[in-house]
């Protein structure tokens, strides 16, 4: 195999391909990047059995062929090389890379035991790439980290026929945000239901969040359920998680009358100022009332801090605490100049509802967007 071609182009390339793999994984195989040098160009790709990526980019082949190589040393090697074209020849079990004045000789591994790459055929539809990667980093924050439950590690999205919703859940808090959808030629009826990975999508998200469109497909094959991101040469496949993802829906409220509106950076703000006594785990004292919100903290050795600022309350005076990591998530996830702080109750009127946190456009209107971050202050009193 022999080929030339542009530095950045093909760095860009390597490292696309690379991002997705496991720091270690327990196959080396697993850890190389496979290279296909074609009449027409390249093709790189990576797979460790659960997620997939694969681009195409244009280079001047001289002889065609396959080489697997190790993908990260690669990615290393190639954002490294100087201003020149870069080229790429092999000798048996040889990769020799050179650009300018710099020459490297890897060692190739063998692709006969490297597994197929998935081929995802059929479109399920289209999202506007940059709303899509606004609405993963809104949402993912809320899916838990804890492996112990997959199911709740992972992002549901759900289709209909002209909507798609990404939802998630740690079991304290639930994200939810809907984006257009266009099916295109699509027929499928009905809901279409995906639970991925949340930190693959996440990358999903800043790898193709100003790619204009992004085409998504959900598909079944030999008992292995994918979904696939492409747009511009570019395609990320992942594994989905099985299970039943809990109907966290039904936890929203239709219609909450007691709320508070204040402004976004004031909020954040004061709380992270206040929660700075804090021991870690802790969770701040808030209390809306009509001349506004008073935050409250009581840490370690004696150590105290509250403020106030301006908030507008409707309803009656309310006492909430709150984590406020937690609820920093939820504020910074609110693209809006104000937000909304919703109270809903519960069969005791001793123990708060959960608090539902929605933008707001100004004080006196609400957000025309979609998102809903509901917390759960009651799991968090100390």
């Amino acid at each position: 195999m022999r080929f030339q071609a542009n530095r950045d182009v093909f760095s860009e390339a390597v490292s696309f391909a690379v991002k997705l793999l496991p720091q270690r994984t327990t196959l080396p195989i697993l850890s190389g990047v496979l290279i296909e040098a074609t009449a027409t160009g390249l093709i790189l790709s990576s797979f460790d059995y659960e997620v997939s990526a694969q681009t195409e980019i244009m280079a001047e082949v001289e002889e065609t062929g396959k080489v697997l190589v190790s993908g990260r040393l690669l990615a290393e090697i190639a954002s490294r090389l100087p201003n020149a074209p870069v080229r790429f020849s092999t000798e048996n079990s040889r990769i020799k890379v050179n650009c300018g004045s710099a020459s490297f000789t890897l060692l190739s591994m063998p692709v006969e035991e490297y597994p197929s790459i998935p081929v995802v055929s059929t479109q399920s539809g289209l999202v506007p790439a940059e709303e899509f990667a606004a609405a993963v980093a809104q949402v993912a924050v809320a899916a838990s980290r804890d492996d112990v439950t997959p199911v709740i590690t992972g992002v549901q999205l759900e289709v209909t026929e002209n909507s798609l919703s990404l939802v998630a859940t740690d079991r304290y808090r639930v994200a939810v945000r809907e984006i257009d959808w266009d099916p295109g030629t699509s027929a499928a009826t009905g809901t279409v239901t995906a639970l991925v990975p949340a930190r693959t999508l996440q990358e999903v998200g800043k790898t193709f969040g100003h790619s204009g469109t992004l085409s998504v497909s959900i598909t079944s094959s030999d008992d292995r359920e994918l979904i696939a991101f492409t747009a511009n040469k570019k395609t990320v496949t992942s594994l989905l998680i099985k299970g039943n993802f809990p109907p966290v829906r039904r936890l929203f409220p239709a219609t909450v009358d007691n709320y508070a509106v204040m402004n976004t950076a004031d909020l954040i703000e004061a709380t992270r100022r206040v929660q700075l006594v804090l021991e870690r785990e802790a969770a701040l004292r808030f209390t809306f009332a009509v001349d506004g919100v008073t935050l409250e903290a009581v840490g370690s050795e004696q150590a105290q801090a509250s403020e106030t600022i301006d908030a507008i309350l409707s309803g009656t005076e309310t006492i909430v605490s709150l984590k406020p990591q937690f609820l920093l998530d939820g504020l910074s996830a609110v693209h809006s100049e104000f937000v909304r702080i919703s109270f809903t109750k519960t069969e005791n009127p001793n123990k708060p509802g959960p608090v539902l946190i929605t933008s707001q456009t100004s004080r006196e209107q609400a957000g025309a967007d979609s998102y809903k971050y509901l917390l759960q202050p009651n799991l968090l009193l100390r």
